[in-house]
């Protein structure tokens, strides 16, 4: 197999044709049609597991029957359901409660403004309490 002819008259002669230059463009047209037809397969090749799950009675788990609302104002002042309270008359409401059988939720309204030392400290005394669930009310964005 010649890759060139080496004519004798002409001393600068070059080869025809390179072997060098493969055309790697069909093997890449067959790997994207493989990628393709494996997306598209993939899915449909997942095992599907049928379960039948046991039947079981149980009792639904207690709901809350109250919320408390504190709201806590740009200057650190305390709010129990719209009414103003000092910290530790807070503390004995949220000890008292904290003794219910189902203990009820804390919905807290902080301004933006608030110190998170005050936010922490209220957090804190409600979970010290038994008062464990606390949720953050906020705006939405208009």
């Amino acid at each position: 197999m010649a890759f060139g002819q080496f004519n004798e008259r002409s001393s600068s002669s070059k080869p025809m044709h390179s072997m060098a230059d493969i055309n790697v463009t069909p093997m890449v047209d067959v790997m994207l049609v493989l990628l393709v037809i494996f997306i598209i397969a993939a899915p449909l090749m997942t095992p599907v597991i049928k379960l039948d799950l046991p039947k079981a009675a149980a009792k639904a788990a207690p709901q809350p029957t109250d919320v408390l609302h504190i709201a806590i104002d740009s200057a650190g002042l305390l709010y129990w359901n719209d009414q103003q309270i000092d910290f530790p008359a807070l503390e004995l409401k949220l000890e008292s409660a904290g003794r219910q059988a189902v203990p009820p939720d804390l919905q807290l309204r902080a301004d933006k403004s608030t110190r998170y030392e005050m936010i922490a400290k209220l957090m804190s005394a409600a979970q010290s309490k038994g008062v464990n669930k606390i949720s953050f009310v906020t705006d939405t964005p208009k």
